[in-house]
């Protein structure tokens, strides 16, 4: 399984049509130790693009942008009691939500490691 990243720098894992989502280690690092995550409600319906949770860190509050489209399956509990587990292990224990993906398509649209690489760079 390959991981794909949005230009809003969520993370995608696909597992079949099941999409684990959650923010980069570049979007963690610029928002700093976070302190709060509002998360998304399992059954909502999401199109690509749609601001679907929050992260509140010590230097500002960001939306999380649906990577791709689809029905929100599971949420990520544990970041309730303990939101540090994004910076501490975004692509793993800091995951935020699956969904089950509408369109494989738009997985395809996203970025692979590389690309985002150079699309961060980019931005430097």
């Amino acid at each position: 399984m390959s991981v794909k990243y949005s230009s809003d720098h969520e993370w995608v894992l696909l597992d079949g049509d099941i999409a684990s989502v959650g923010i980069s280690n570049y979007a963690q690092e610029q928002l700093g130790d976070v302190v709060f995550v509002d998360l998304p409600k399992v059954g909502a319906a999401l199109s690509a693009g749609d601001e679907c949770a929050v992260i509140e860190s010590v230097k500002a509050a960001s939306e999380i942008y649906a990577p791709v489209g689809g029905e929100i399956t599971a949420v990520n509990d544990a970041l309730a009691d303990e939101p540090g587990a994004i910076n501490n292990d975004p692509l793993g224990e800091g995951w935020m939500f699956k969904m089950h993906i509408a369109d494989s398509g738009e997985v395809d649209a996203l970025m692979d490691k590389d690309a985002y690489k150079a699309f961060i760079e980019s931005l430097e």
